[in-house]
């Protein structure tokens, strides 16, 4: 062994300085195709976190949408004017209550939030099923922010809507009109619409008293801020007219009906009914024709009852007295035309003997007396000559001749040849009854202080005091005596009235009109009831004039509502009750 010789490299160095070898293809493919997994794994990583945080967010918003309480005043601001607004109460002269508010609600949606249209249809039509598919498909795929879908829904109706669970779909608290006495006195009180805007009668008043322009500018308005509305109305008396008028118009067949209660003091209203009516709770049928209120909007020749303004009217003049004398004993002509009695006495008639004979002679004769353009003025002092206005929107324009002539003057004298609405003439007989004061009639509860600032003289006391004899003698001895109610001292006057049909005066289509003063000689209400052809029954012997149908009916409601309205009977008659008549000696005072 030659121990100079070098020792072998450890086994490290030796691998240290072994040459490297390359590495082979197969290597490098391997690790290129390791580095593409890595990058592919992270970029699916970051693409499925993407995809999550998305439909995360699409999540939670369709959650917070299904949970999340709507803003109500932005809802507000999106329904508009369209939402109903709180309104007053309407209460009658007692405080009872005849309209209020009530909590309601109405279900809306949002056109743009609602992710699946048909589905909403399909499953609102199904809770809703007298919703139309076509209108709400329609109102569904507008791109209006606020829609209504139906309003004032019921509780059960609102729990069933809830339930669908649908985006885009909310309710509104809201007030919907209601009225607890139903028909009764529907043509005062009129109506309010769904959204709560007064459309008829009273509650139209109070919206033009401005409270729809509150609503309008904004102002959060509840029934707790608004003062209630007292009418004169008594409800008591407002179920009794309305239900004797309705059985005398099925007793007497009659069209229709009216019938109204004053104060004579004060120019309330008491009581107003025309039927046909409606019911304001559900007002389908308050636009059609015989629907109307005919005591405001209907114009009549009101018949012999307006021969109590003529008659007055040639006391107050002068020209005639209570004692003056009138020739009834043949027809007045008149060209060709002739005037005479329904039931002719021929013979010369006192003034209290044409009144309760009902003479168209006599009563022409005064007005002639008087003169055409005397008439003229008194008829237009008396209210008779134009629109009579009341709070109550609705009225009509009396229909005047265009030419008025002494041939009008007669006719108008007795009934014929002017038509006025009833409330019209009932303000000018109440005027005839108190004194002479004229007081435009209301709906609102007044004193007998505050009607006095109002009221207007129109004819001497000494006036008032004789035609309120001539009304009770009427009743007594004349064509009123089926109105004479033992204990209210009744005065009263018929009128009948012929139809103009096709222009021409229709001799079997007549108009009764019966007016009633209780009691006539210390008077507190005028009772008035009109029947629109009444037909004659076996026990009227056929006649369908006032004095056998509309006298009557006013009967039963003098003796149903005289209680109500504080009038107890008096079965002893008041001693001198006519003091003036008695003095001068008038024809029945003897």
């Amino acid at each position: 062994m030659n121990e100079h010789a070098a020792p072998p490299p450890p086994v490290e160095d030796f691998e240290a300085v072994e040459p490297r070898r390359r590495p082979g293809l197969g290597a490098f493919i391997g690790s290129l195709f390791r580095m593409r997994m890595d990058k592919s794994r992270q970029r699916l990583i970051l693409l499925g976190a993407v995809f999550l945080g998305l439909y995360g967010t699409i999540g939670g918003r369709l959650v917070q949408l299904a949970i999340a309480p709507d803003n109500p005043q932005s809802l507000r601001r999106a329904a508009g004017e369209s939402i109903a607004a709180a309104r007053p109460d309407i209460v009658d002269r007692n405080g009872v209550v005849l309209a209020t508010d009530i909590r309601t609600v109405s279900v809306f949606a949002e056109p743009r939030r609602i992710i699946d249209k048909d589905e909403a249809v399909e499953l609102l039509t199904a809770v809703l099923p007298d919703l139309d598919p076509r209108e709400l498909r329609e109102k569904l795929g507008s791109r209006r922010g606020f829609v209504w879908i139906k309003r004032e829904i019921t509780p059960r109706q609102q729990q069933e809507v809830h339930r669908l669970g649908l985006p885009g779909i909310g309710f509104l608290p809201e007030h919907k009109r209601v009225y607890p006495n139903g028909i009764a006195a529907a043509h005062i009180l009129g109506f309010a619409n769904v959204d709560n805007v007064g459309i008829a009668g009273i509650e139209k008043y109070i919206d033009n008293l401005g409270l729809a322009d509150l609503n309008g500018a904004g102002f959060s308005i509840t029934a707790a801020d608004l003062k209630p509305v007292r009418l004169s109305i008594d409800i008591r008396a407002q179920h009794a007219l309305r239900d004797e008028l309705f059985k005398g118009i099925e007793k007497f067949k009659a069209k229709a009906g009216a019938g109204m209660i004053l104060d004579v003091n004060t120019g309330e209203v008491v009581a107003l009914a025309s039927l046909p009516d409606f019911d304001p709770n559900n007002p389908v049928d308050a636009l059609a024709p015989d629907r109307i209120n005919r005591i405001m909007v209907g114009v009549y020749e009101m018949g012999s009852t307006f021969k109590a303004l003529t008659t007055a009217m040639g006391l107050d003049s002068g020209k005639i007295n209570i004692n003056s004398t009138l020739d009834a004993r043949q027809a007045l002509r008149y060209g060709k035309f002739s005037i005479g009695d329904y039931h002719p006495t021929r013979r010369v008639l006192t003034v209290p003997e044409v009144f309760i004979h009902s003479s168209n002679i006599g009563t022409a004769r005064i007005a002639l007396g008087v003169g055409v353009n005397g008439h003229k003025d008194f008829l237009k002092k008396m209210g008779q000559l134009d629109r009579m206005r009341t709070e109550l929107p609705e009225s009509a324009e009396p229909i005047v001749p265009a030419r008025w002539g002494e041939l009008n003057t007669m006719t108008i004298a007795f009934g014929h040849g002017l038509a006025v609405a009833p409330i019209q003439a009932v303000a000018a007989t109440a005027a005839l009854m108190n004194g002479g004061k004229l007081i435009t009639p209301t709906f609102l509860a007044r004193t007998e202080t505050d009607a006095a600032k109002v009221a207007t003289q129109v004819i001497r006391p000494e006036t008032s005091e004789a035609m309120r004899y001539v009304m009770r003698l009427n009743a007594v001895k004349g064509s009123a005596t089926k109105a004479a109610i033992p204990g209210y001292f009744v005065g009263g006057k018929t009128g009948t009235a012929e139809k103009v049909i096709g222009g021409r005066y229709a001799k079997n289509r007549l108009f009764t009109t019966f007016m009633a003063v209780a009691p006539a000689d210390a008077p507190r209400y005028l009772f008035l009831t009109v029947l629109d052809e009444p037909q004659g029954l076996p026990e009227t012997h056929g006649f369908a004039t006032s004095g056998w149908n509309s006298a009557p009916v006013t009967g039963a409601v003098i003796e149903r509502v005289a209680p109500i309205l504080g009038l107890p009977p008096r079965f002893e008659p008041p001693a001198m009750p006519f003091p003036l008549m008695v003095k001068l000696g008038a024809w029945g005072t003897r």
